[in-house]
């Protein structure tokens, strides 16, 4: 397990209102699994994510990743937490314009002040992961957009996480990009890593070790193979 939530929930005040983003939820995120996290618009599929990514604090219940309670921890501790143990991919990539793709890959690296012979090292294992080292010195413009998504893992995965926070990586791809971007995610998965996505892409359920639905704040576990069938 790298990430449990015990009755947590989040709430939001605006003025006299209080809207409730996240209902009292248990939640557990296990290594060595691809879990989907589904579910409309608006129905807090993305804040529990941002509970997960150690982005928001709860307002209530109780949050650990990595062994880490999240309630306690200072804004410096969950960068550090965010940066050594987690990494992200987002829907629309988030790459660097003027940096290629190799550069994109080596950011985190170099914000962890590590080693110029090292980063060139994990930039390269990154890369041949996802299978883009032929695409290294592209600027994202050069890309398409299953490439800049795979480039955008290849950063999520420099860092050696533990997690790899996905939040509607495919919303963009088409269908063969779909795919391939999927069974990267699965490999890691696979791995050892825990991969958690947001969708609310039908389509992903067949990679998927589990899955949970968010409706109005509300998270329940999913039947994979009734919903596949």
């Amino acid at each position: 397990m790298i990430a449990e939530l015990k009755g947590v929930g989040k709430e939001y005040k605006t003025g006299d209102q209080t809207i409730v983003a996240l209902q009292p939820t248990d939640f557990k995120l296990n290594e060595g699994e691809l879990t989907l996290i589904i579910g409309p618009s608006g129905s807090g599929k993305t804040t529990l994510l941002s509970l997960l990514g150690c982005v928001i604090y709860p307002s209530y219940g109780d949050l650990w990743v990595d062994g880490k309670y999240i309630n306690e921890l200072g804004q410096n501790d969950l960068a550090r937490l965010r940066l050594n143990t987690i990494g992200f991919v987002f829907q629309n990539f988030n790459l660097l314009m003027p940096l290629n793709a190799e550069e994109n890959v080596a950011m985190p690296l170099k914000l962890m002040n590590v080693k110029s012979s090292e980063i060139k090292q994990r930039v390269h294992e990154a890369l041949k992961t996802v299978d883009m080292l032929d695409r290294r010195t592209n600027l994202p413009r050069e890309l398409s957009g299953g490439q800049q998504q795979r480039i955008a893992i290849a950063r999520a995965l420099v860092t050696h996480p533990k997690m790899v926070l996905c939040d509607e990586p495919t919303a963009s791809l088409d269908k063969d990009s779909l795919g391939v971007v999927m069974n990267e995610l699965r490999e890691l998965a696979k791995s050892g890593k825990s991969v958690a996505v947001v969708t609310h892409d039908p389509r992903l359920r067949e990679y998927a070790d589990r899955a949970v639905e968010v409706k109005n704040g509300y998270v329940e576990e999913i039947d994979l193979e009734k919903t596949t069938n």
